[in-house]
């Protein structure tokens, strides 16, 4: 099957109910002071480049990724549809992720993630991608729910 990604698709009704069910896993599964999901008002901005990964017009992933200014990027609101876990949906939207910051000249991208159990595939994911802890940044809050993770580029 061949994978498509495609921008500026926050606000199709597909789109929309796979970011919403995000925001409600995270806010489900994550503690109130170390949740920093956004939906998709909060997405809707010049800085923050929003993807989705299409397979015969199927929606499969999203994902975001936020400039943060001086070559950093940050992952934001990655989730794959529960229907394609386990088919590399996730790592073609990551792997997409990281072209396009490679594409933009960002040297390095960071992410904030959990670290209990609802956060095993993801966590997976990330080190088998090379990301390595780092520390906060970006006003999020050290807490033992917490993984900051760093992917240089």
């Amino acid at each position: 099957m061949t994978r498509t990604i495609h921008f500026d698709q926050l606000r199709l009704p597909d789109v929309t109910a796979l970011l919403d069910l995000h925001v409600a896993a995270m806010r489900g599964q994550s503690p109130a002071d170390a949740c920093h999901v956004l939906a998709a008002d909060a997405l809707d901005r010049p800085d923050i480049l929003f993807l989705t990964l299409r397979g015969s017009g199927e929606l499969q992933a999203i994902g975001a990724l936020k400039l943060l200014g001086g070559g950093a990027g940050e992952i934001k609101s990655m989730r794959t549809a529960p229907a394609h876990l386990g088919f590399g949906a996730g790592r073609a939207m990551l792997q997409a992720i990281i072209a396009e910051a490679r594409h933009r000249g960002l040297t390095h991208i960071l992410l904030e993630t959990g670290r209990s159990f609802d956060f095993t595939a993801a966590n997976r994911l990330y080190d088998s991608a090379g990301f390595l802890p780092c520390g906060p940044f970006g006003g999020y809050p050290e807490s033992p729910f917490t993984r900051f993770l760093r992917l240089d580029l």
